[in-house]
């Protein structure tokens, strides 16, 4: 469903006061973007294998944005230890996929001049961030912060 929006509406639909899509599913959006800098990168530096899983990785997060904002609404409508586990489980794994376009970034900012290199470099502290903050989540929604 995220990836069927415009950027305005998807804007508009986390900025509204609903509990979902919130932070999770902008979370996991980041992360995406981070993957598609990650795949620009690897093609300057003619990475073939890290150009198609910085693609993989970014179609993941964004079917992780959707599934966030649909584990955090099964929770509010039935709050028990399987859903509540799906709120976790999600970020979780948002987590460890924006580490893994971190790390295609960075490898591919190793073989860049100076002049492409912005991009990975911005790939790879847009996916650090995206993984801090699903680890966070992950923690408030597990009852740890």
């Amino acid at each position: 469903m995220l990836n069927e929006l415009r950027v305005a509406d998807l804007l508009e639909r986390i900025g509204e006061k609903t509990p979902a899509p919130a932070s999770g599913a902008a979370t996991a959006l980041t992360g995406a973007l981070a993957a598609a800098l990650a795949e620009l990168s690897a093609r300057f530096a003619a990475d073939d294998a890290g150009i198609a899983r910085a693609r993989e990785l970014a179609a993941e997060l964004v079917r992780l944005g959707d599934e966030d904002a649909a584990a955090y609404a099964a929770y509010l409508a039935d709050q028990n230890a399987e859903t509540r586990a799906e709120t976790i489980r999600v970020p979780e794994e948002i987590a460890r996929k924006a580490d893994e376009v971190a790390e295609l970034a960075e490898r591919a900012a190793g073989k860049l001049r100076s002049s492409v290199s912005g991009d990975a470099n911005a790939s790879a502290a847009l996916a650090r961030a995206a993984a801090s903050v699903a680890r966070s989540l992950a923690d408030l929604n597990r009852g740890e912060s």
